[in-house]
């Protein structure tokens, strides 16, 4: 696989941010880096961090996982309420997952050993 270019990764911070201007959230930090097991994580800091993998993948499922760790900087598990909410943002987002829901999250909380994973 080629090496994601700096561009690349440019163009997905922007998309990032326009989501996080529309949802209304800050991150505090936003990372795109290899990741083997997970699409995307988010700590309880506010720190996301996203694959590289992601950059080859369809606009439709990039979104979705872009929307998905955003909500969890204001929704910390993956309950009625964060359904709803991605619902409300993607409209039919469940089928954009194409069966790889388990893969595109493990959020990180203290209170939660390993964290929740979707």
């Amino acid at each position: 696989m080629r090496k994601p270019t700096e561009e690349a990764k440019q163009r997905m911070r922007e998309e990032i941010r326009r989501w996080a201007e529309k949802i209304g959230v800050k991150p505090k930090r936003i990372q795109i880096q290899r990741m083997t097991r997970k699409w995307a994580s988010c700590s309880n800091g506010g720190r996301l961090c996203f694959s590289t993998d992601l950059l080859t993948e369809p606009d439709e499922f990039r979104e979705v996982v872009i929307v998905h760790e955003l909500l969890h900087l204001q929704v910390p598990n993956h309950g009625k309420l964060f359904k709803s909410l991605m619902s409300a943002y993607l409209p039919g987002w469940e089928t954009r997952v194409r069966g790889r829901g388990d893969q595109i999250c493990c959020f990180n909380t203290d209170h939660a050993k390993g964290g929740m994973r979707s």
